[in-house]
């Protein structure tokens, strides 16, 4: 009974992995399909991100760290993130 318990465990990981790989390769294809395009030298696959920081004590506005290709920031926080930042944080202009 164990061993057929811990097959049955394999055989369902096995299968969540293999549904993962499907997902992750439909993703890059569609991303693909979508004119991304990747610096074939070196890495290739190297995933980005965006982040908002301000100085002092609001330190991290926004953080967005691309989880799969075409995993795009929302532009709307973006901008709230900015309009975040106080005003006495900005430089003075002369």
């Amino acid at each position: 009974m164990c061993f057929l318990t811990a097959l049955q465990k394999l055989v369902s990981v096995l299968h969540s992995k293999l549904n993962d790989e499907i997902y992750l390769h439909k993703r890059n294809l569609r991303a693909f399909k979508n004119g991304f395009s990747r610096n074939v030298p070196g890495e290739g696959f190297v995933l980005g991100g965006v982040f908002i920081i301000a100085q002092g004590e609001q330190g991290i506005l926004l953080e967005h760290r691309e989880m799969e290709f075409g995993d795009k920031v929302n532009i709307e926080a973006v901008i709230r993130a900015v309009r975040r930042i106080s005003q006495e944080q900005q430089p003075e202009e002369h």
